[in-house]
């Protein structure tokens, strides 16, 4: 091979590599995740007490779990007629999250704040989170996820939409 051909082949690689790149890191940044779309039936029954989470924050077995306990849904009797919770259960089932969401007991974790994904995300000092954060009367608890994700109640927790509020804030 002469040594322009190996120059421009170099510089051609390379040129490929700059372009490609920041795509990749783009692609591989969550600051768009919007997760499964959210199905209405969901958003309905789920969503008038809470955020309706995204299915992909917990594991199928996690779901099941929580779909189980729904008499005493963290102190609540959220009870399902049978045909609602087996639509909403098909759907949790297909959108779930791959990763396993069990506690050190084995049993599944029925919160998502205490998945490991969850506490590595939140933790103090990641997206300027301070350890009194959730303990402030403007965000009230780690699972009152809209008071930070400004598009939580639409299933978009990307972050560019995060926006931590200051002690003393309004919403």
């Amino acid at each position: 091979m002469n040594r322009s051909f190996r120059q421009h082949m170099a510089l051609t690689l390379a040129a490929m590599w700059i372009t490609v790149l920041p795509a990749g890191a783009a692609w591989a940044d969550d600051d768009d995740f919007r997760g499964a779309p959210l199905d209405p039936l969901y958003l309905e029954e789920c969503g008038a007490c809470h955020v309706a989470f995204p299915p992909a924050l917990l594991s199928q077995r996690s779901w099941g779990a929580v779909a189980d306990g729904l008499a005493d849904h963290f102190g609540t009797d959220a009870s399902l007629d049978p045909e609602t919770l087996q639509t909403i259960r098909r759907y949790l089932d297909d959108n779930a999250g791959r990763r396993r969401s069990d506690g050190a007991d084995g049993r599944p974790l029925l919160r998502i704040t205490d998945t490991r994904w969850f506490r590595k995300e939140h933790r103090p000092g990641e997206h300027g989170l301070r350890s009194d954060t959730f303990s402030r009367p403007e965000v009230g608890s780690a699972a009152n996820c809209a008071a930070c994700h400004r598009g939580a109640e639409e299933g978009r927790y990307g972050e560019r939409e995060i926006r931590i509020p200051t002690p003393g804030s309004a919403r």
